[in-house]
């Protein structure tokens, strides 16, 4: 059996679940979040692989970009990933990382930009099975209201990224 090599990254006001396969990271997310047994068994299904806990340096470059991140010195990631998922949820993951850094559009954009107009319930559902935050930004989807909606590390993280983000011009740095 394959293993997916696991680490746990803890930051002040969260803590992180970073999970590398074949040298391609395929799990930045939140350790406590609601879904975290779907998603994780989605990975483990779909790369035939169990979770074991060890380092490696991808997991290290990971723990370091994401740190440059969450201190505001990083708007782009460069890790490879490897997507767990359907062809739909990449399509609608893939489009997420077309969202400008510091820019949010709602689950009905998304929707049109993957061609799915109709399909404005199942992007929501891609979106909250992404197992790679950040990097995939989820967090920059909103309501079609301007609201904040729903969010695996809950709707306080979700605005102090966004705040992050619509901040780093201001070269502000946040206390993750």
């Amino acid at each position: 059996m394959n293993n997916i090599e696991i680490q746990y990254h803890r930051t002040p006001h969260t803590e992180f679940i970073l999970g590398s396969y074949q040298e391609a990271l395929c799990l930045l997310d939140f350790r406590y979040r609601k879904m975290r047994q779907t998603v994780d068994s989605r990975l483990r299904r779909g790369l035939s692989a169990a979770f074991i806990e060890k380092d490696n340096p991808l997991l290290r470059q990971t723990r370091e970009q994401l740190d440059e991140y969450l201190g505001g010195e990083r708007k782009k990631f460069d890790l490879p990933l490897k997507m767990v998922g359907s062809d739909f949820q990449q399509s609608v993951w893939n489009a997420l990382m077309e969202i400008p850094f510091g820019e949010t559009a709602s689950y009905l954009d998304l929707a049109k930009t993957i061609n799915h107009e109709r399909a404005v319930r199942a992007v929501a559902n891609a979106n909250g099975a992404n197992a790679i935050s950040i990097i995939i930004p989820c967090h920059r989807i909103i309501g079609s209201n301007g609201e904040l909606v729903g969010y695996g590390g809950g709707l306080p993280m979700k605005k102090k990224l966004l705040d992050l983000e619509k901040s780093r011009h201001s070269n502000l740095a946040f206390d993750f």
